[in-house]
């Protein structure tokens, strides 16, 4: 069975916490996000490394070598647009199907050494990148596709549950593998 597409906009966790992953934009402190996504990024090397790092825990959720994809490939696509963010006034985002990405990308056939590898950099780039912010610049803005405006500030608050959630559905998933082959 494929993965059905997330049609949901995933902004709405900039107004309340997250139910399932207990992320909470309005605490975070954007003046640590070079830190918050560099211990981040830290965890995924051993869960890419994990001897069932491709399997999927049902056949409609991500394998964490999948996710491990998808994190790597938001780090790289928030630090282009942040990059435009802090270059150009209000620019407007292309939009990025994540899902059609995944398939195009084969993210389940690539080798999980090298994402975790890729997502290390991809990650010390873009917290590079926010710590580069100057006081003055994080009320720039910047315009999704659909419409839905950003500062840098609540992009950084945005992109922060992105993978924080990820590494719950990997530890959520991951729980579920344990429990299957125990069974």
């Amino acid at each position: 069975m494929p993965i059905v597409p997330d049609a949901k906009n995933w902004t709405w966790v900039l107004e309340r916490p997250c139910m399932d992953c207990g992320f909470d934009a309005a605490a975070l402190d954007v003046s640590h996000i070079g830190r918050l996504i560099r211990e981040n990024a830290a965890a995924w090397p051993a869960l890419l490394s994990d001897e069932h790092a491709k399997l999927r825990p049902t056949d409609d959720q991500w394998s964490a070598l999948e996710y491990g994809c998808h994190v790597r490939d938001v780090y790289l696509l928030f630090d282009f647009r942040l990059e435009l963010m802090l270059g150009e006034d209000g620019p407007k985002f292309k939009n990025w199907d994540q899902d059609a990405t995944a398939i195009d990308q084969r993210y389940d056939q690539q080798d999980p050494e090298e994402v975790a590898r890729e997502l290390l950099v991809a990650a010390d780039d873009i917290a590079a990148r926010f710590e580069s912010v100057g006081d003055d610049q994080w009320q720039r803005t910047g315009y999704r596709s659909d419409g839905a405006v950003f500062t840098i500030d609540s992009y950084a608050r945005y992109l922060m549950h992105d993978p924080i959630h990820h590494l719950d559905d990997v530890a959520r998933g991951n729980q579920a593998i344990a429990d299957g082959l125990l069974d």
